[in-house]
């Protein structure tokens, strides 16, 4: 099994403030598990985190995070939120603190 760090992806540009926290992370579980969004088994999203609008979704595969940085765009949407929202989606093991916290001002 690949670390975990090697397994996880940091998301930028969730909609913060909109639902409940319990409730946004099982909605970026559901897209994170689509096939349609190059996804597969999701153990962990990390959310909310230190930074506004940002998780962590952490794949049971390495694989998986291949595939879904593969994909041109990442559009969030559910019935529980009034519009779709752009995510851009970086690497863990890339991400420095500064990048994350530029990603999100």
């Amino acid at each position: 099994q690949a670390a975990r760090s090697t397994r996880t992806i940091v998301i930028a540009g969730v909609p913060a403030g909109l639902l409940q926290d319990d409730v946004m992370a099982d909605i970026l579980t559901i897209h994170f598990q689509m096939s349609r969004n190059n996804g597969g088994d999701v153990e962990e999203v990390t959310y909310p985190t230190r930074n506004r609008g940002v998780a962590y979704v952490t794949f049971e595969d390495q694989e998986v995070v291949e595939r879904v940085l593969k994909k041109d765009q990442h559009l969030l949407q559910d019935k529980r939120l009034p519009r779709r929202y752009p995510l851009t989606l970086t690497r863990y093991d890339n991400v420095s603190s500064s990048l994350i916290h530029l990603i999100t001002l």
